[in-house]
């Protein structure tokens, strides 16, 4: 089971963001967490914010617990730039390219185990299960 997380429009560059990035590629989630709680750089922080959502969605939506999880894939790519000007002198404008960046975080199970039923299956099934006693119920008073 892979769980895939997007943190989109991040006020870094890219090219600073895969200095953090590239520390946790591969890693466990919490050899991850520890790298990242102890990395100086400003990227950091939200990676590490990136990281504990994929993480707790990991547990909610499937059930599968923290020390089972491996960053098995973590990119991150351009988003858009947002163009200033620098007034100079004589008249010139210098160019001000203040670059944003996208980051794809993709968590995977280092063993993985039969798959566990969610809660809306669970629900699904026990409608079912009403749905056919309503039709049973009709078939025998007829």
């Amino acid at each position: 089971m892979e769980i895939k997380v997007i943190l989109r429009h991040l006020r870094i560059s890219p090219r600073k963001a895969r200095e953090v990035v590239d520390l946790v590629r591969g890693k466990n989630a919490a050899e991850a967490k520890t790298a990242l709680e102890f990395a100086v750089k400003r990227a950091s922080a939200p990676v590490l914010k990136l990281l504990n959502s994929a993480v707790a969605s990991a547990k909610h939506d499937f059930q599968i617990d923290e020390s089972n999880l491996f960053v098995s894939k973590i990119t991150v790519d351009e988003g858009p730039t947002l163009k200033r000007w620098h007034a100079m002198s004589r008249g010139r404008a210098y160019p001000i390219m203040k670059r944003s960046s996208h980051i794809t975080l993709v968590l995977g199970e280092i063993n993985p185990t039969e798959k566990k039923e969610t809660k809306t299956e669970k629900i699904k099934e026990v409608k079912a299960v009403k749905k056919l006693k309503k039709q049973q119920k009709k078939v025998k008073k007829t």
